[in-house]
């Protein structure tokens, strides 16, 4: 089955999702809000993570979590496609275990409704 997330593109979309609504806990800040021009049945999701952090092997690390999270979100739990969602990890990923990442932001996914 082929995954329904679609990630970011535009420079545009990125400024307008850091202006509006933002969640955020010790692992992700979460940006989410409405984008013109988006495909409603798609989950609109980029994940960034600074250079600050680490290499790259760490930095794609964070990624590939993040990714496989979202793609559980959307198979167990209800999320709000027709919001577009900027994930931005903070260097608290890498030293912690997966499961307590995947917890953590599940309950900030399902606060966003």
């Amino acid at each position: 089955m082929k995954s329904k997330i679609l990630a970011l593109s535009r420079n545009e979309e990125f400024k307008s999702l850091l202006k509006q609504k933002k969640i955020s806990n010790k692992y992700v800040t979460i940006f989410f809000g409405h984008l013109k021009d988006k495909n409603k049945k798609m989950f609109n999701i980029s994940f960034v993570t600074k250079k600050k952090i680490g290499n790259a092997v760490k930095r794609n690390k964070i990624k590939r979590r993040l990714r496989n999270i979202a793609n559980d979100a959307v198979k167990k739990i209800s999320i709000k496609f027709d919001y577009s969602y900027l994930v931005i990890a903070k260097s608290t990923m890498l030293n912690n275990e997966f499961k307590d990442i995947k917890e953590t932001l599940f309950k900030e996914f399902k606060k966003i409704k």
